[in-house]
């Protein structure tokens, strides 16, 4: 012990060791400045930024990051900032996706092999909050996440617009004529006006809130906009808490119980979440041993109502969904209803009970109560299964049109997203509003990575004619920020010979959401002698990153992870090289 300290902090088996290698790493460690007594055996933190100019949302985390050091400090603690990959889906081709998994490994494995004793996470685009949740969870030491914070509101022409959300709905406009290339030319500008990620409740804000409601971060923080001062107090607050959860030992181990995750699935039903958090939170289950299945995002939510009024499902934004009380104001609403649990402790080190006792709904429109929903209960994720979906599909119902719930359509098929979109402007096209379109070879291996494809445009010439929505039925994901009765993450995927394998143009798809039903109306003699004629596709890739994902990611209703990376190992020290 020294100066009141601890010595066998896990930092110190690089720091206190005796001899040459203790020489070698503190000396190395002193060509940036720091004096001898940061070596005391206080706390060493990690401050894991994925700032990128080449991820948007993620572009002012290193602002972010010195605040989290100045809060570090000031509880006594060393902090060192180090970087990450930034996995943003603004950007990456094919999707960000296909480097969820490489980045957590990234992660975890940065977290293992340096002098830490505790680590802050720094996110903001979609992947990169699971991706740092599932690396930080299988080393287990102590972690606390911060979000970088949505964008300000869009504004144009005197209304609110939303990331991702009116990139749908301007698209649709164009080709319709009710929007000029000018005027959409001046609307990107609008749409993102500021530092942050998604103000919608799409998948950035959606993993946020859920990171909060999982116990990961802390209470109200996921919420402030990106360039909001309070955006930096958090951070700060996170620096300072970091400290103390070293001292307490309080690791994710201890957080992410199989409580936490019900609660986390209920407030995604709440808010209007994504259902890519249905594929995230899957994931990192699976790094802590906790058994989430797919049934689960169905039994939890039918009792749970929409209660915030946010695009893409409704109205408001971020900003404003921040300024009516924030995820706080909605988990205090459901524990008030029992519809969470209030016990789970959070990286506050008190209880979720405690952390929400003072939580306020400060605007009703934004946030409703729960006897007077947004939408009622029975609205949120719903999972199908039937014999196109063996294994599973999800559909967004409060973002899908009610009367197409439940449908009987014929099959157009297409191969690939690509193949609808060289036809879909096509006047002549064998389409109308009764069919179900069918995209796919978009899943984790397909495509790879499992993009987010599935809300294909309708026909120009149905917009054309007043159609505002189809049943469509895909493999791959959808954005967050996107809308219509698209079903999603259909298992097993076409690409490893799941049934969208076989459907031909002119199948019958029956849709019945309320009946959690997806079936091809073709008889089981006639699928299995399509079966016979079926041949998997070749494989495109021989090495590197790609090849590994191909042949190790699972399928989308197991999180679409890498079956070898399942499970915690722990955050021994590595051996001394020195």
């Amino acid at each position: 012990m020294t100066d009141g300290r601890r010595t066998n902090r896990r930092s110190q088996a690089w720091f206190g060791a005796q001899g040459r290698s203790g020489m070698l790493y503190r000396s190395w460690m002193r060509n940036q400045g720091f004096g001898h007594e940061v070596f005391d055996g206080r706390p060493v933190i990690g401050v894991a930024t994925s700032a990128s100019e080449l991820a948007p949302c993620n572009a002012h985390l290193t602002r972010v990051a010195e605040a989290v050091k100045r809060g570090v400090w000031q509880a006594g603690g060393l902090p060192l900032q180090f970087p990450t990959m930034a996995t943003g889906e603004t950007l990456m081709r094919p999707t960000a996706m296909l480097y969820r998994n490489l980045m957590a490994m990234e992660v975890e494995e940065l977290i293992r092999a340096n002098p830490l004793d505790g680590v802050v996470l720094l996110s903001g685009c979609d992947k990169t909050t699971p991706a740092m949740l599932m690396g930080a969870a299988s080393v287990d030491l102590p972690a606390v996440m911060v979000t970088g914070g949505p964008m300000l509101n869009g504004k144009y022409r005197g209304r609110d617009v939303g990331s991702g959300t009116h990139v749908w709905k301007f698209e649709e406009d164009l080709k319709t004529g009710r929007m000029t290339e000018e005027e959409c030319f001046f609307a990107e500008g609008c749409m993102a006006r500021s530092n942050g990620h998604c103000m919608t409740m799409g998948t950035a804000s959606t993993m946020a809130c859920v990171a909060e409601a999982l116990g990961m971060q802390l209470p109200g923080s996921a919420a402030w906009p990106a360039v909001d001062s309070r955006r930096m107090e958090t951070a700060q607050a996170a620096g300072r808490r970091i400290v103390g959860m070293v001292e307490e030992e309080l690791r994710p181990s201890r957080i992410l119980t199989r409580e936490a995750f019900e609660n986390a699935i209920r407030v995604n039903a709440a808010i209007g979440g994504s259902t890519n958090a249905v594929i995230h939170l899957t994931a990192l289950a699976g790094r802590v041993g906790v058994e989430l299945s797919l049934r689960d995002f169905d039994d939890l939510v039918r009792a749970v109502p929409t209660l915030v009024n946010l695009m893409p499902s409704g109205t408001y934004l971020m900003e404003d969904f921040c300024y009516a009380g924030g995820l706080p104001a909605v988990m205090a609403e459901l524990l008030g209803g029992e519809l969470l649990h209030g016990g789970p402790v959070t990286v506050t080190g008190r209880t979720v009970a405690e952390n929400t006792e003072h939580a306020e709904r400060i605007d009703s429109d934004v946030i409703t109560a729960l006897d007077a929903p947004f939408q009622p209960a029975g609205t949120g994720i719903a999972v199908l299964r039937g014999n196109l979906c063996p294994d599973g599909a999800v559909i967004k119902q409060s973002a899908a049109s009610p009367h197409l719930l439940t449908h009987r359509g014929p099959a157009r098929v297409f191969d690939s997203p690509e193949a609808y979109h060289e036809v879909a402007d096509d006047p002549e096209l064998d389409i109308d509003e009764n069919t179900v379109i069918v995209i796919r070879n978009a899943g984790p291996r397909g495509y790879p990575g499992m993009p987010e494809v599935s809300n294909v445009p309708l026909p120009a010439k149905l917009l054309k004619a007043g159609v505002t929505d189809m049943v469509r039925v895909c493999d791959g994901r959808m954005s967050g920020t996107g809308y219509g009765t698209v079903v999603l993450h259909v298992a097993p995927e076409a690409a490893v010979g799941g049934p969208l394998a076989l459907v031909r143009d002119g199948d019958p798809v029956v849709l019945d959401v309320p009946n959690r039903s997806l079936r091809l109306d073709v008889d089981d003699a006639e699928l299995a002698r399509r079966r016979q004629e079926w041949t998997p596709p070749a494989e495109r890739y021989t090495g590197g990153y790609t090849w590994l994902y191909t042949q190790h990611v699972e399928q989308a209703d197991r999180g679409a992870d890498f079956g070898f990376l399942r499970g915690s190992r722990g955050h021994e020290v590595p051996r001394d090289s020195h």
